[in-house]
């Protein structure tokens, strides 16, 4: 399809299955193959992050089914495998201790159907306003702050396991964890300590020199058959909870402390859906269409609803499962299809044989997980480049670690605003001419041209910063404003605008507005002032 001027534009998403758009058949071979990897590492990945929040594993199994499905019906990304998350996990540990939900290792609690059924709320609510387009004032230090605080948090949880101490202290915070992990080092269990260090080791390892190897598939089936055939619980090594077999069935949700889950519901929201968008767009290939954020957000709300009726973990974009699935050339989200029918047979066929596993390598799988979070040379690089960018990132971070993520997550969007504002409130303007100026204007006028559109917030300092520029040329008898950046005008900077026609009336000076859009000059032309502004021939 073509514009007016001739211009070709590009082809829009359908809403269903927008990824099967132009498929090849000679890609489903590609797309199975990729499906089956990432299955490899999201499947026993997404049940090492339920044991985050103390829930059992097959939250975690559930998660790779549900929201895996119905995003692959809805998302625009080719290659996204949707399921749980190492920070989605951390905060609805976070959530759950605020909210002072126990959660164990034996049932799925019906206030996480709750809590997932929440954040699908409050994303469809948002897809509803088509607010997509506010996750790009979330900026990358906030982020990364949150990132380094929920990889410290929930790699330090994960010591006890990894000692043989069978204790979840994830959602109490880090300086908790700390103090777990201190009082857990006289009890640890030598065979524990080492199948834990062995499979660190084989994790980092294989990251580091095989990355194409499904390193979390290894290590699990490594730790059954030890479990299964070397003694390991004879010898003081626990086993998770025994997985029950079938396909997730529907559940209701409590109501009991719907309101003390509401604050961690907006935060996982949050984080769900920037994580989401930044996975899409970091795999997004040439030539793939342009993620589009209202379509993700009704994708991610769709998957948390429908997810959240059959007992999953809230559902967002993860990386590591998605990088596998891209370079193993997935190609559409039928390999999302693939990994989720995966996950169906494990469910139906292998619980008994997952319940095998040992509680320390599900353990390492979630400390090697997050311990990428810890983006170091990433502060490094901050530092170098914005002391600014820096500062936000370390005081989300910190407050991360001493307040708790929920918090972080609160801080993170407050510091954002906060910066956004002080961007917009800095006026942007190119002065020219005057007595001597040279260039345009000239003879006694000064021609200011507006560099971006006028707002609240920015109103005042750029009328300010008019009056300066007055100031510093005598014999100003004329200003003239460009405004033909603006597409839109408020109510307040029509105010302003009329301030600025005041002020220099006062002064003898004459203002001159131009370059209005016909819809900015419609708003304006319903006000006494600029008709007679325009009577007078100084506006147009």
């Amino acid at each position: 399809m073509t514009t007016q001027n001739g211009t070709q534009r590009p082809p829009r998403n359908p809403w269903l299955l927008p990824t099967l758009s132009g498929y090849h058949r000679s890609w489903i071979g590609r797309d199975v193959l990729a499906g089956l990897s990432a299955g490899a590492v999201v499947v026993p990945q997404a049940m090492a992050y339920a044991t985050i929040a103390n829930l059992p594993v097959q939250a975690g199994l559930y998660t790779c089914i549900v929201p895996m499905i119905v995003y692959a019906l809805l998302g625009g990304s080719r290659a996204m495998s949707v399921s749980t998350t190492s920070t989605i996990a951390t905060l609805t540990a976070t959530t759950f201790v605020s909210a002072g939900v126990v959660s164990g290792s034996d049932d799925i609690p019906r206030d996480l159907v709750t809590l997932t059924l929440l954040v699908g709320a409050i994303l469809a609510v948002a897809r509803l306003l088509r607010l997509g387009s506010l996750v790009e004032i979330i900026n990358k230090p906030t982020l990364l702050g949150i990132q380094v605080g929920v990889g410290a948090t929930v790699a330090l949880g994960q010591l006890p396991k990894l000692l043989g101490v069978s204790q979840t202290t994830t959602g109490s915070g880090f300086i908790r964890s700390f103090v777990t992990v201190v009082e857990a080092v006289p009890h640890a269990n030598l065979a524990t300590v080492l199948l834990s260090v062995g499979s660190v080791a084989v994790l980092f390892l294989l990251k580091r020199f095989a990355p194409r190897v499904p390193g979390p598939l290894i290590v699990v089936a490594a730790g059954i058959l030890l479990s299964a055939f070397a003694g390991l619980p004879e010898a003081g090594v626990d086993r998770i909870a025994p997985v029950p077999g079938g396909f997730p069935l529907p559940a209701f949700p409590s109501f009991e402390h719907i309101v003390a889950l509401l604050p961690g519901a907006f935060a996982i929201a949050v984080m769900a859906f920037l994580e989401t968008t930044a996975v899409a767009r970091g795999l997004r290939g040439t030539g793939d269409r342009t993620i589009d954020n209202n379509q993700e957000l009704l994708a991610d709300a769709a998957a948390n609803l429908v997810g959240g009726i059959f007992q999953t973990l809230p559902a967002a974009g993860g990386f590591s499962q998605s990088a596998v699935n891209r370079d193993a050339g997935a190609r559409s989200q039928l390999s999302a299809l693939v990994t989720a029918g995966l996950a169906v047979l494990v469910g139906l066929w292998l619980g008994p044989v997952v319940s095998l596993l040992p509680q320390a390598t599900l353990a390492a799988l979630v400390f090697v997980a997050v311990f990428g979070l810890i983006d170091i040379s990433s502060l490094r690089r901050l530092w170098r480049i914005s002391r600014r960018d820096f500062a936000v990132a370390i005081v989300t971070m910190a407050v991360g670690l001493t307040a708790g993520l929920l918090q972080a997550v609160l801080v993170g969007v407050v510091l954002t605003l906060i910066l956004l504002l002080s961007a917009l409130n800095k006026p942007r303007i190119r002065v020219a001419g005057g007595d001597g100026g040279g260039g345009e204007g000239g003879g006694g006028e000064l021609v200011v041209t507006l560099l971006a559109p006028l707002y609240t917030a920015s109103m005042l300092a750029t009328e300010q910063a008019v009056l300066e520029a007055v100031d510093a040329t005598p014999g100003t008898r004329r200003v003239t404003v460009d405004c033909s950046v603006m597409q839109d005008v408020s109510v307040t900077v029509i105010e302003g605008l009329r301030d600025l026609d005041r002020e220099l009336t006062g002064r003898g000076i004459t203002l001159a507005l131009t370059g209005f859009a016909p819809a900015v000059l419609a708003m304006l032309e319903r006000t006494d002032w600029f008709r007679m502004l325009r009577e007078a021939g100084r506006a147009g």
